[in-house]
């Protein structure tokens, strides 16, 4: 019965159950519960919360690219056939060559190198690493459901997160668990709203 174990779901789906919750921790409508000053008790000002979310902007671009580079390094090793593999003794000239395919600028690097990169090679991620961005993906559009409420605490909202998202893991395809709960498929937009990367789309 493993498979129905609540949040149980495919690899680029189990990490956005947890995910989606850290949203709420740096929400100010929850900050103001928690956040107080340790002498005065005077609640964290919007100003400081202001510039914390702008600060958290800072150099994404980059952390975001790096980021995607490893994940497109981990598919290429993983497409190799078992001969293409075997006649590799390189390592480093095989990262070189798959990442000039996508114009990887060389300012930046994969997150990761091939020789220590256990996520996608011991650590159950095998041609799986894209899925921890994948599910930023999942865990904004779905915290931006209820921003669009207008009440992060809306319980109607809550309800089909809980039972939609929290107690039917594997009952039902993962992206039909999630459009019942969301009410429609995940889009980009509210990733790229959140990591500063404004646009038309994510501007209107």
């Amino acid at each position: 019965y493993s498979n129905f174990s609540g949040v149980d779901g495919p690899r680029d789906y189990t990490e956005f159950p947890a995910q989606i919750l850290e949203h709420w921790a740096g929400a100010p409508e929850m900050l103001e519960t928690y956040a107080l000053h340790y002498e005065t008790g005077e609640v964290i000002p919007a100003e400081l919360i202001a510039k914390m979310r702008e600060a958290s902007n800072h150099n994404q671009g980059f952390r975001t690219t790096e980021f995607i580079a490893a994940s497109l390094l981990d598919l290429n090793w993983h497409n190799l056939t078992h001969d293409e593999a075997m006649a590799i003794t390189d390592a480093r000239e095989f990262e070189t060559a798959t990442l000039a395919k996508y114009g990887l600028i060389d300012e930046i690097e994969p997150r990761y190198r091939s020789q220590y990169f256990s996520h996608i090679f011991a650590g159950g991620y095998s041609s799986g690493y894209y899925a921890y961005l994948w599910s930023e993906i999942l865990d904004a559009d779905g915290f931006t459901a209820f921003l669009e409420k207008g009440d992060i605490w809306d319980k109607e909202l809550a309800a089909k997160l809980k039972k939609w998202v929290y107690e039917s893991g594997g009952l039902r395809p993962a992206d039909e668990l999630y459009r019942n709960f969301r009410g429609s498929d995940p889009t980009i937009e509210p990733l790229l709203r959140i990591r500063g990367f404004e646009t038309d789309e994510t501007e209107g």
